[in-house]
């Protein structure tokens, strides 16, 4: 009788819960655009390579590619692996109005943050909502805590990553470019290599892991030579483009620095454009997951294990972030852009190049990282190439904060609106 009931909650709210689900999650995906834009375009920006209209237009675009191609294995994550999906077999609603109340709180925290420029975590806020929710709905034992604990590992290992990453490529920059004797002839002649660098890293794991979401399944050896293809584009696109720059290669050395900044402006479109790249796989999920889940319950009147994204539902939520990123995105920009350190082309490079690694491969292995956390790590092991000077721990030290306050935060109003679904349809 208890399981007819439960089956009877549902089939009477389908309609009104499927909407739900449908605006929240895109009022998710609205705030992740919004939030989040910041560590896909700051650093871009913040260089001066292009101007925050061009990084709107460029992160647009990419963000929705990422989102449609490569989302759906961290979707996957997000929809069922925080919660144990077998605990909720038998009151399948408590987990639509678990899920529903995660897009919410999560939604609510991000426009709240965006709302004062702080560039909050909205893995942190959706994994801290589903997990208030599931707390609240069947206590400890509908966590997954084994995964859970994969995941908050992986909060703290991604800035690290990062930050080393970025600090390898300022140092290779460095040593092949900066302290050589013709520093405008290396930038030509090594431009190219770190352009492709991008293409192959960013394609290798699109094509091995994303496109199986879209029935696009190459094998190894397709999707390698693929990946060299599109990178050996871009490194020929580099070096025109490059080639389009008049510099006097007789001028003083200071001008020769300053000549390189501006043969890394143009590598700064694509690695601008690899980073929204990255974003748009990974943090789709965010939203997409949850409002999955929801929709497959009322379809199916179960819990079932296997997925419930679809390539459709990606494409919406790629169009939720591409909104919140062309609204208020520019209220968080400047954050990650300006305030953490100093960035010029060259340094903007290294730590979105990083940062864009880290992330697209994190997103071929299904784990929702931050990218907040990324980013940060990248631009900060940028900074300490410099010195701890460089860097603005003031401003290292609010953000860091922000992401300890997001998790308990996300999970109290997750709680609080789940019982609050429970009272009005139950």
């Amino acid at each position: 009788m208890a399981e007819r009931r439960n089956m009877e909650i549902i089939e009477q709210h389908q309609t009104i819960l499927l909407v739900m689900a449908l605006v929240f999650g895109l009022y998710m995906t609205w705030g992740i655009g919004a939030n989040d834009v910041a560590n896909a375009m700051g650093t871009s920006v913040g260089s001066g390579a292009i101007s925050i209209r061009q990084a709107i237009v460029l992160a647009a675009i990419m963000e929705l590619c990422g989102a449609y191609l490569a989302g759906g294995k961290v979707a996957d994550t997000i929809s069922k692996g925080i919660l144990n999906g077998g605990r909720f077999e038998s009151t399948p609603e408590l987990l639509v109005f678990g899920m529903i109340g995660a897009l919410l709180a999560a939604g609510i925290w991000l426009m709240l943050a965006s709302m004062r420029g702080w560039p909050v975590s909205a893995t942190h806020a959706i994994v801290g909502a589903v997990c208030g929710a599931g707390l609240a709905a069947l206590g400890v034992d509908a966590v997954q805590w084994g995964m859970l604990g994969e995941i908050v590992a992986s909060w703290f290992v991604s800035p690290v990553l990062g930050g080393l990453v970025s600090l390898v490529l300022t140092l290779s920059i460095r040593r092949l470019i900066l302290n050589r004797a013709d520093p405008i002839g290396q930038a030509r002649k090594w431009g190219p290599m770190y352009a492709f660098l991008v293409g192959w890293i960013v394609s290798l794991i699109t094509v091995s892991k994303g496109l199986k979401h879209v029935d696009l399944d190459l094998g190894v050896v397709d999707g390698q030579v693929l990946s060299i293809l599109i990178g050996l584009l871009l490194a020929v696109v580099a070096w025109l483009m490059m080639r389009r720059i008049k510099l006097d290669d007789c001028a003083d050395r200071a001008f020769h620095y300053a000549s390189v900044e501006r043969l890394f402006i143009p590598q700064m479109v694509f690695t601008g454009a690899a980073m929204a790249f990255a974003h748009g796989s990974n943090d789709v999920a965010n939203g997409i997951g949850p409002m999955a889940e929801v929709i497959q319950i009322i379809e199916t009147r179960a819990v079932l294990a296997e997925s419930a994204v679809t390539p459709f539902m990606l494409f919406i939520g790629g169009a939720g972030l591409v909104a919140g990123l062309a609204t208020y995105g520019y209220k968080v920009i400047a954050t990650l852009g300006y305030k953490i350190t100093a960035l010029t082309p060259t340094r903007a490079y290294c730590a979105t190049v990083a940062a864009s690694f880290v992330t697209v491969a994190a997103s071929g292995l299904g784990l929702p990282v931050s990218t907040t956390h990324i980013a940060v790590g990248a631009v900060m092991g940028v900074g300490i190439v410099r010195g701890i000077g460089a860097l603005d721990l003031r401003v290292i030290g609010g953000i860091v904060l922000s992401w300890f306050i997001t998790v308990p935060v996300a999970a109290l109003l997750g709680a609080l609106i789940f019982h609050l679904l429970r009272v009005v349809f139950s």
